[in-house]
């Protein structure tokens, strides 16, 4: 069959009733992680169970689950047989890999090529077509590597303790924190979390993950400590002395510490990179590849350079996807 393709504010595959990544309210969805910008109160939902853990904890509420571990075979409706393979973004994060008898089709969701500290290895399973994330699909964003990266973070996090400074750290709550503690919880730091972070560090440890020691934010007892927090967190004013640094992949551009308004900011990213991109399609070897998000037009243009053809969605739009 032709796979029919829409977008509106999330993938649309209407020949079997299945969004992928809704972001309003949807009858179904697949959801491929539980950041905000991913979930919505969907009817019911196709994801791994930490995403239906997470996304449980975040929106509340009662929905119908399919819950799939990785490369677990479901049928779905028009002979169509899906797996969801992991996406390395963080913990439970999957890629829909739908297979007909005419061809198959592969959406990553956000993913990740380089391995992480809070996250399952990206797999990389061959598709005729390819929907890829692409938020930095621009050459300039390449990631140090991560070991580099990880020395940098923990030399600030220990200049800042010898001068009786409270080092804060900014980074997501879900995916980013926790690889963030495993980083300067495993250099021996001793580390508290806002109340967000430690609640979602909670549910990584329910599904099996371990981290250092570490505790609750507590306005007394932080001095001494490491502080890992959420962007925009509503707590700074009780925390003094204090040094800030941002971690995030957009830490590659020069001004990100100012735009952040932080001392530093770290290049440490749960998002595929440029050379992520392209490895991956490389991999996956698709006759024709789909992008979104980010710099999708920059990035499908570097791909039809290299020969492969590929175009940028994000608008109303539909195409026919010939397996």
């Amino acid at each position: 069959m032709a796979w029919v393709v829409q977008f509106n504010r999330g993938v649309w595959l209407p020949q079997i009733g299945w969004w992928l990544d809704a972001q309003l309210g949807a009858p179904r969805s697949f959801v491929s992680h539980a950041h905000s910008d991913h979930i919505a109160r969907h009817q019911s939902v196709l994801c791994t169970p930490a995403t239906a853990r997470f996304m449980q904890a975040r929106l509340g509420g009662k929905r119908a689950h399919t819950l799939l571990g990785f490369d677990q075979p479901h049928a779905l409706e028009l002979g169509c047989e899906v797996r969801l393979q992991p996406a390395g973004h963080i913990l439970g994060s999957a890629m829909f890999h739908a297979t007909t008898e005419h061809g198959t089709l592969l959406y990553t969701g956000d993913f990740k090529l380089r391995p992480g500290l809070a996250a399952e290895r990206c797999a990389t399973p061959r598709a005729d077509v390819l929907i890829m994330e692409t938020t930095f699909g621009k050459p300039r964003y390449v990631m140090p590597p991560s070991a580099e990266v990880a020395a940098q973070i923990v030399a600030f996090c220990q200049q800042a303790l010898a001068e009786k400074i409270t080092p804060v750290l900014h980074a997501y709550s879900l995916g980013k924190t926790q690889e963030v503690l495993r980083i300067v919880g495993d250099a021996g730091l001793p580390v508290q979390l806002h109340p967000q972070s430690f609640r979602m560090t909670q549910l990584y440890e329910q599904c099996g993950l371990e981290f250092a020691p570490h505790a609750e934010f507590h306005a007394v007892t932080h001095p001494g400590h490491v502080v890992i927090s959420p962007p925009q967190a509503d707590f700074l004013h009780l925390i003094h002395p204090r040094r800030t640094a941002v971690v995030t992949g957009w830490a590659v551009d020069s001004s990100a510490k100012y735009r952040y308004g932080c001392d530093a900011a770290f290049p440490l990213s749960d998002h595929a990179d440029f050379p992520d991109l392209l490895a991956f399609v490389d991999l996956v070897q698709p006759k024709i590849v789909y992008t979104l998000h980010g710099f999708a037009r920059e990035f499908a243009a570097t791909l039809r350079a290299r020969g492969v053809e590929a175009w940028a969605i994000g608008q109303q739009n539909q195409m026919e996807l010939s397996l």
